[in-house]
């Protein structure tokens, strides 16, 4: 696996900086630098590992962008995620992400040119056209007003009878917010019925019980979804997609990410939408990891993770392609950024030797995201990747320590065993927990973490090596919607509104060990630097100058 064509894989040595020295690389999840209150989990564990890196030298410990442009995203107002994090550290430069790939190919019109569209299209004279994904502005897995122009778009080129197949976020936006994207969603579709097309929704659910599990930690989530999209039938049943949200969040401690799977259904009480053979399939989300799952129940005839009662026969396009070295799905509407030459393949060709772990949820970031979008290994004699089951069936703030004491475990036995040049970790809790809203669970979850990179620190120090921490992006660091002035915001009733979403915040990058070299310091000469700039570092202090269009390295080496 790795980039074809000829490139000169050889790197330069670093005219100050030795090799072999053990670089301990930690990644941890979720954990951005903000003010210090109440609503700052980080500020409110306690975390001596993290304060220790932070009020040490202070030329060795700085804040990096974690959001928008610095990740390839369109906007400042794009809060960063863990897939294009995980994209921009492994690469070491800055490719046109997610939402915006897809804005570019719908603003030119490149996404109907393509084969994907092509493909979908031969569905429209006879067919449905089922849209499934997330339906939400949060642009992390999805983005309504592309939705919108998707409908649009396939209206005018030939469509003639279209379903759409919600999933009601509340994870990336405010709960509660599901009720004004129904509302402009079915807005839309009138607009479409007006000039004749049968545009409907047909199938709905919350994003964390229906369809978006991840990395197969819960066939079952996938299986509801199916169940209603597919198969037409669900415990709940409605006339409109409208009263369904409202009537299912009315209920005792319902919330929009886990809203129960329902149909709508015509007057007889038959389902209006369900996916049959010849009909078309567009999964709609540009983000990977929490498609891939259905893409493999959609594409895969030799499919045995449920039952699916039935295998239609149809055109099915994922909006992106969402695993490029599963080629899965086969046909997509947008290319993805053709991410080549990442750090990891350049040191593999330079013989570093490789550990990469975490557990499930993010096990696929230390390994596909961070290796440009790729699976398995680039040379499997220097590179060793280790995946500890996640739990299941639980939600995190259950068990908010997680597995982080096992990743630092496995990371200390890699690192005192010699066999590694880098360790490379990922430590979700901050992320994952975070995303539940719970505070107290959160605070618990950053102190696990804390404890898990002393671990890691102390195994560095016992081999003489260097660690690196950092973070990919925000998120427990600030747990509560805030008003303009930065106060934090109220609903109708008065209530706290908790922010369960990724945020805005920069995320904090320390270097250190013994290893060391003595006159290396964070450069002051970078405007804002970002994730992308950590790959070079990271080959600087493996004794390697980094390739001339990364990003410059975040370090310098001043002669004492």
């Amino acid at each position: 696996m790795g980039s074809s064509g000829n490139v000169n894989w050889k790197l330069e040595d670093h005219p100050k900086l030795p090799k072999g020295k053990t670089i301990g690389l930690i990644v941890l999840d979720g954990w951005g630098e903000s003010e210090p209150d109440q609503y700052n989990c980080i500020h409110k564990a306690p975390t001596p590992a993290m304060d220790s890196l932070k009020n040490g030298r202070p030329d060795t410990w700085r804040l990096i962008k974690a959001h928008g442009t610095a990740v390839g995203l369109p906007s400042e107002d794009d809060m960063g995620n863990s897939e294009v994090g995980h994209n921009a550290l492994g690469a070491g430069r800055i490719y046109a992400q997610g939402a915006k790939l897809v804005d570019l190919a719908l603003e030119s019109g490149k996404i109907y040119e393509d084969e994907g569209f092509k493909y979908i299209s031969e569905a429209f004279e006879k067919g449905t056209v089922h849209l499934i994904g997330l339906l939400s502005d949060g642009g992390v897995h999805s983005r309504l007003d592309q939705v919108q122009l998707l409908l649009k778009g396939f209206a005018e080129r030939g469509a003639k009878r279209i379903r759409v197949h919600i999933l009601t976020d509340g994870r990336d936006v405010l709960d509660g917010s599901s009720v004004g994207f129904v509302e402009t969603l079915e807005s839309e579709l009138a607009e479409l019925r007006s000039k004749g097309v049968d545009a409907q929704v047909a199938s709905g659910g919350g994003r964390m019980y229906v369809t978006m599990d991840r990395y197969e930690n819960d066939w079952t989530v996938v299986k509801r979804g199916w169940d209603a999209q597919v198969l037409g039938e669900a415990p709940h049943k409605f006339k409109n997609a409208l009263e369904a949200v409202k009537k299912l969040r009315a209920e005792p401690k319902a919330n929009d990410q886990y809203l129960p799977p329902f149909v709508i259904v015509d007057d007889s009480g038959k389902a209006v939408g369900p996916i049959v053979d010849g009909d078309a399939v567009v999964t709609f989300n540009f983000r990977a990891d929490r498609m891939v799952m259905l893409a493999k129940a959609l594409e895969n005839e030799d499919f045995d993770k449920f039952d699916r009662v039935r295998f239609p026969k149809i055109r099915y396009a994922g909006m992106l392609q969402y695993d490029g070295e599963l080629k899965l799905p086969s046909h997509y509407l947008v290319s993805p950024p053709l991410i080549d030459r990442t750090s990891g393949e350049y040191l593999a060709h330079n013989g570093v030797r490789t550990f990469a772990c975490s557990e499930t949820v993010k096990f696929g970031h230390v390994t596909f995201f961070w290796n440009g979008n790729r699976s398995g290994y680039f040379n499997e004699k220097l590179e060793k990747y280790v995946e500890i089951p996640s739990d299941s069936g639980i939600s995190f703030n259950e068990q908010p320590k997680m597995k982080a004491l096992e990743i630092a475990e496995k990371a200390r036995d890699a690192i005192l065993s010699g066999n590694f040049d880098q360790v490379r970790v990922n430590l979700p809790n901050g992320d994952m927990v975070g995303h539940t809203g719970d505070l107290d669970a959160t605070v618990v979850a950053c102190e696990a973490a804390d404890v898990a990179v002393r671990m890691i620190l102390d195994a560095i120090e016992k081999v003489g090596g260097i660690y690196v921490v950092t973070a990919d992006h925000g998120n427990a660091e600030d747990m509560v919607k805030r008003d303009k002035a930065g106060k934090p915001a109220l609903d109708k009733e008065g209530k706290l509104q908790i922010l369960t979403s990724h945020t805005l915040k920069p995320v904090p990058i320390a270097i250190g060990g013994p290893g060391l070299s003595a006159g290396v310091r964070f450069r002051q000469d970078l405007d804002t630097p970002g994730l992308a700039n950590v790959a070079a570092t990271v080959m600087n202090l493996h004794g390697f100058v980094a390739p001339g269009d990364y990003e410059p390295s975040l370090i310098e080496v001043v002669d004492k």
